[in-house]
Formats: structure tokens, sequence, C-alpha cells
């Protein structure tokens, strides 16, 4: 029985002998064929890559040109500033009292001379009347000195008679004598005394006037300070009660201009402005008043520059805010280049020579040296200008080979784009 069981394990073995046993450099062969395609994928993503590139390299470079024309060029000063009235008038009060009357409202038209309004007159009415019987008490007290003083005169011309007949002393005359310039000087006194308390009325009838508020111009009322009933204290200042515009249809901005803006600003300027109530309408002024008086506001320096506008339709209101643009220098009909052109270069920004600063007439008549970029015959050649006044926009051409409608480069572009009529164009090399 054992060497039965001992002739089967010796035929498995030899069985198990003659089967094909694996080599053993076999597993990493197939790691080696996986990464064979994943190889040839990625070489395929950096051929593509590098053909994408290459063919965006090769791509035809757009020059974006615009036309030189021929317009107005001018240089402004912007700001803001308040619409107001050529002249308003503040009407106040001289006294303090009650208000009992009011006549004049908010746009009230008023005539130069016309009550709006009344401060209870009876305090200053009892003054007035005080004042009068205290004249009159002195008035009559001049009459009854008067009458001493005549009788003064008769006694010591008597007594001067008597004397020299010997009836009567010396010193019965010295005495009717100085009676009689006491009665002069009391005269002298009354009528004195007489001034003083017509002074004393008429002062109270001017306060008594002053109840009356009355308009000092002919004006349209643009603001009311007070009702009936309230209490006018007049005491340390003058109270506004109401605020008179003389004539609404003529009107002024007040701007406030930079100390670096001011000097390019005079008397005569014109300018254009726009308020908020009118976004598309702009209204048109001239600068009327430049201002010595500085303004600081956290060290920031400004002059408060007077622009007078026609108000004719009574658009313009008090108070409102107006954005202002002011014309410091100005051509029409010019030839005229954009900046852009004057900025550009194929290798990159335009060095282009600072504009000299000038005022009034003779601002940019001098020019400046500078060169643009035109295609002509298709072709991207240099032409030199010389230009004048300089809005930021555009600038004037003085001098060059530049012709109006001629297409001057303001830039690159590499891109493939339509052409815009209404903008830049663009022109392929």
């Amino acid at each position: 029985m054992n060497e039965r069981a001992s002739g089967r394990l010796d035929e498995a073995a030899s069985a198990d002998s003659l089967r094909p046993q694996p080599a053993p450099e076999s597993r990493p062969s197939l790691w080696r064929n996986r990464w064979v395609p994943i190889g040839a994928g990625i070489a395929l993503v950096v051929a593509t890559a590098i053909a994408y590139w290459s063919l965006q390299g090769e791509a035809p470079v757009q020059y974006v040109t615009l036309p030189v024309t021929r317009g107005t060029v001018a240089r402004t000063v912007s700001t803001s500033g308040t619409v107001n009235p050529e002249l308003t008038i503040i009407v106040g009060s001289y006294v303090s009292g009650v208000i009992r009357e009011q006549y004049c409202d908010y746009n009230t038209r008023v005539k130069k001379g016309q009550v709006c309004a009344k401060i209870d007159p009876r305090p200053f009415q009892t003054v007035v009347d005080q004042a009068r019987a205290a004249l009159a008490t002195t008035r009559a007290q001049l009459v009854k000195d008067r009458a001493t003083l005549a009788y003064a005169k008769i006694s010591f011309e008597r007594n001067s008679g008597l004397l020299k007949r010997g009836i009567v002393s010396q010193d019965t005359l010295d005495a009717s004598k100085s009676a009689y310039d006491q009665a002069q000087a009391q005269v002298e006194l009354d009528l004195a005394t007489i001034q003083q308390r017509e002074a004393e009325l008429a002062t109270a009838q001017v306060n008594l006037d002053y109840t009356n508020i009355i308009s000092p111009v002919d004006g349209t009322v643009v603001s009311r300070n007070i009702t009936i009933g309230q209490t006018v204290a007049a005491s340390f200042q003058t109270p506004t009660l109401f605020l008179i515009a003389t004539d609404l249809t003529r009107m002024q901005v007040d701007t406030n201009v930079s100390e670096s803006d001011i000097g390019q600003i005079n008397q005569g300027n014109q300018a254009t402005f726009t308020v908020e109530a009118f976004h598309n309408h702009p209204f048109e002024g001239r600068v009327v008043q430049v201002r010595q008086a500085p303004q600081t506001v956290q060290n920031v320096v400004t002059y408060d520059v007077v622009i007078g506008v026609a108000n004719k339709d009574l658009l313009l209101k008090p108070g409102m805010t107006a954005t202002t643009r002011i014309i410091t220098a100005q051509r029409d009909d010019v030839l005229r280049v954009p900046d852009q052109a004057l900025r550009f270069s194929p290798g990159g920004p335009a060095q282009t020579a600072a504009p000299t600063p000038a005022t009034g007439a003779a601002a940019g008549s001098a020019g400046r040296q500078g060169h643009v970029w035109v295609l002509r015959d298709g072709q991207l050649r240099q032409a030199a200008v010389r230009t004048g006044l300089d809005d930021d926009t555009y600038s004037e051409v003085l001098g060059g080979g530049l012709s109006a409608g001629e297409e001057v480069v303001v830039g690159v572009q590499r891109a493939s784009v339509t052409r815009d009529v209404a903008g830049p164009r663009l022109f392929g090399r």
C-alpha cells in the first residue's frame, strides 16, 4: 500500500514537470506595453499645441486705424458748481416782536415798497405816543419860559432907569439882571430839549415803521422763514425773514476751480453745463468773474469762478448742482488727428514731446513735433506732424504731410475681426 501511494506521488510530480512554466521576466514586459499608448497620446497633445501656437504666430497683423478729420479742438476745465440768482436780497427785521400779518409767500412776485409781513406794532406805538407827549410838554415849557424871559427883560430895563434916578439900589439892578440872564438860558435849554424830544419821537417812529417788513426791490420771493404768531428776536443778529431774487431770468453758476486750473481761466471764456433735472439740455454761459479770494477746505485751495447764463424759460432754479465745462482755448474747423495715433509705435508706445503750456490766442501756435503712422499703398509709413492745441482726444495739426480722410494707425490687433463702420478700421498687413 505504501508503494502505491509513492507511485502516485511520482506520477503527479512528473505531470507537473511537463507543464509550461512562465519566464521570469514576463511581468515587466506587460507594463512596458501599457506605457506605449500613453506616451503616444502625450506626444500627440504636445504636437497639437505646437502646431496651434505656430499657426497663431503666423496670423496676419491687422492695424486699427482712425481717419484724420476737420473739426473743433477745445481744451476745457471741468468742475461743479451751484446755480444761484445774480442778486438775492436778504430781507430781515430791525426790531423784535410777534409776526401779526403775513402777505408774501414762496414764489410771490413783489414790487419795491410792498409790505410782505407785519410785526405787532402796539408796543412801538406806545413808545411813539410817549415821545410825542414829552415833546408837547417841552414845547409848553418853552412858552412859559419865554413869558418869564419877557418879564425879566422888562424888570431889568425898569430897574436900570430907576437906578439912574437913585430910586433903587445897585443890588436890585443886579438881581434883575441875573433873573433876565437865567430866563434867556432857560429858553435856550427848552429849545435844545425840544430838539432832543423830536429826535426821540423820530426814533420811536422809525421803530414803529420797521414793524412793516417791506420789499426793497422788485423780484420774486424764493424763501420765507416766518409764520404768523412767530416771535422775531433781533437783539444780537438781524433775522432773515425773506429771500428775494431780483431777476430769475438771469442766473449765475458759482463754481470751485482748483488752483492748478485757475491760471487757464479768464473773464469772457465760454462755458457749458448741465443739471440733474435736464440731462440732455446743455446750458451755455460765459465767465463773468474770476474772484481773487481763495477758499481752503482740507488743505485744498479753490477759487470761485462765476458763470453768467440766461434763464428766459425759467428752467434753472436756485440751488441746482451744475456740472460745468469751461472752454479755455478752442480752434474751429481745423485739421485734427486722434491723440492715440501720436502715441502709437509699431515697436511699443511712442515717446511724444510734452506740450508747451500757453494761454490765450497764442496757445499751441508754436506747436510741437511728433509723428504718426499711416497706411499708404498697403505699407506702414511714418509721417512727421507738427501739432498745436490738444484736448486729450484730438490734437490740432499745424503742419505735416497729413490730409483730411487719411487713415492713421492707432493700434494693432492680431485676432480676425470684421470691420466696424462706426468704430476704428482694421487693415491687414
